[in-house]
């Protein structure tokens, strides 16, 4: 039986900055979107509504940072609110994924400071692709 069509935004959380990324099943493919600033968390919640509401995705993918050794930190915790806080506000289903050196994959890729998050959302998504 074919795989569903589905559009999936992926996001790498951030305190400062939230990167997100469009991807679909079908090719399984991923590609950076957009660089939001989350300093205020309202404004934040409004770009990702207008994202939301332009791209239509069925599911949403959030990266879930963790120490090399796989425990969880600091970070863990507050990835894991913005995925319920997601799943609250926006009712799509969120899954979260081990995002361990997507920045530094990003980085190493030739990405720079203002696009980087972008680009680390779409390293976290592309992996989800590839390991559903």
């Amino acid at each position: 039986m074919p795989e569903r069509d589905e559009t999936l935004i992926g996001f790498d959380f951030g305190s400062s900055r939230i990167g997100a990324a469009v991807g679909n099943t079908l090719t399984a493919s991923a590609r950076p979107l957009a660089q939001i600033d989350n300093r205020v968390s309202a404004r934040g919640f409004d770009a990702i509504g207008r994202l939301l509401t332009e791209w239509q995705p069925q599911r949403l993918v959030v990266g879930r940072p963790l120490h090399p050794d796989g425990t969880p930190h600091d970070m863990t915790a507050r990835c894991e609110r913005f995925a319920r806080q997601l799943h609250g506000r926006f009712g799509l289903p969120v899954d979260l994924v081990d995002e361990r050196y997507s920045t530094v994959e990003a980085e190493s890729g030739g990405g720079s400071g203002r696009n980087i998050d972008a680009q680390a959302a779409a390293i976290i998504l592309q992996q989800y692709l590839q390991n559903r």
